[in-house]
């Protein structure tokens, strides 16, 4: 139920408390849907900020956390290791392309770009070079809210501009759609590259910052500049990765192989907060040295954390016995046969469709309040943000609970443009 008046000591994300609208009281998740106290059952159709690939309380998951429960909830990882992380480790760098093979488990996506800025500056002062502290990021891209990952999100339209005052100065420029944004983004690592440490890109997906798309040919071209300019590239995959564009990781699509790459969301899926930065040889080489001020300084508390480690080998488990890339390419089908009806919609200004991401664009930001409410009379639960309603399902959603998302988003977007017209 709406509860009568918000948690007196919450304070809620990406919230003004003061006017918004007392939220909905979550008490349990089945499968792919979220039921409320007063009973009603909602399709989740963003899988809980893109984390519950799997759908919610996956048997395989639960068991494995309720054991790891009974064996070591926790332990220090400064001094110690154990059997969950070391296992985790050695499956992802099985399963990332190329020598991506150096795990840094920490525990949040944030986080996980903190330490792939802080793997690269300090990999040029661990070689001897000065000056290298800046990063070359991309217009319409968002890496995360704290310091270091605010400060490569878009500096004009992203949520953080506010900060800018208080950020490290980055570089911007516009991912090279054409011949003309390709050369000036040579243009720009030619004339910079002394004092720039890494480059940063969301393969394929620029996702909180609108969910703009970009073809497999644009990533390729990124990390070709890249290399010939001697920058290191790091790949934000924490929402494109696992399965969420239709391969594994999106990076494969463009046949890169990143220097440094981050995950997070989905590696559990869905069940416990763990993230990981995945460096090359030639990063963690770096490091690699008698010197103790040569090590990587970073060591979040609860960084590969046990319960955290268990929930994700069991989610890797699932990737391996169920057809999740399978069922992701199915949903890309109905996604985009689904929304197809909105092209000729008043107020639509573009629709687009990637793996299991289907996402409508307004020719002008919609009263958000009056799309959310709309979409829950319908019995979904959607957050459009921006000028974009998004659906992002679990891999595993029925076909009858997707087509339930698709017609609610499709009803409620005709719906709006009507009576605007």
């Amino acid at each position: 139920m709406i509860r009568e008046a918000p948690a007196r000591h919450l304070w809620r994300p990406y919230t003004q408390m003061r006017r918004a609208p007392p939220p909905l009281e979550a008490v349990a998740t089945r499968g792919t849907r979220i039921v409320l106290a007063d009973g009603r059952e909602l399709v989740d159709g963003i899988a809980s900020w893109w984390t519950a690939v799997h759908g919610y309380n996956h048997p395989h998951i639960a068991q494995a956390v309720t054991d790891q429960l009974a064996r070591m909830p926790h332990v220090m990882f400064g001094g110690l290791t154990h059997q969950p992380a070391e296992r985790l480790a050695a499956r992802l760098a099985a399963l990332l392309p190329g020598d991506l093979d150096h795990v840094f488990l920490s525990d949040s996506g944030s986080v996980a770009v903190e330490v792939a800025l802080k793997m690269a500056a300090q990999m040029w002062i661990n070689r001897g070079v000065s000056g290298r502290t800046r990063v070359l990021a991309f217009r319409g891209g968002y890496h995360g809210d704290t310091m270091g990952a605010m400060s490569v999100c878009d500096p004009e339209e992203g949520m953080h501009r506010r900060f800018g005052a208080y950020l490290p100065d980055q570089l911007f420029c516009d991912l090279p759609r054409s011949a003309a944004e390709t050369t000036a983004l040579d243009a720009t690592l030619a004339a910079h590259r002394q004092t720039l440490a890494a480059v940063i890109v969301e393969p394929l997906v620029q996702g909180a910052g609108g969910m703009r798309m970009h073809p497999p040919e644009v990533l390729a071209t990124v990390a070709r500049l890249a290399r010939h300019h001697g920058l290191p590239l790091i790949a934000d995959e924490i929402f494109t990765g696992f399965g969420r564009t239709g391969s594994l990781f999106a990076c494969e699509q463009a046949g890169v192989v990143p220097d440094i790459l981050c995950l997070s969301k989905a590696l559990t899926g869905g069940t416990m907060a763990l993230a990981a930065t995945v460096a090359r040889g030639e990063v963690f080489e770096a490091f690699w040295s008698e010197d103790p001020a040569a090590a990587l300084m970073h060591g979040p508390t609860f960084m590969a954390n046990p319960l955290a480690c268990a929930a994700a080998n069991a989610s890797l488990d699932l990737f391996e016995t169920e057809p999740r890339l399978a069922q992701a390419r199915v949903i890309a089908l109905r996604l985009a046969d689904g929304l197809e009806s909105l092209r000729r919609v008043s107020g639509v200004a573009d629709v687009r469709t990637l793996g299991a991401i289907g996402a409508v664009q307004f020719s002008r930001p919609p009263d958000l309040a009056v799309l959310k409410s709309r979409l829950l009379d319908r019995g979904v639960w959607v957050r459009p943000f921006g000028d974009i309603v998004y659906l992002t399902p679990a891999l595993t959603i029925a076909d009858g609970d997707l087509d339930r998302l698709t017609d609610a988003v499709v009803a409620v977007v005709t719906d709006l443009g009507s009576s605007a017209a």
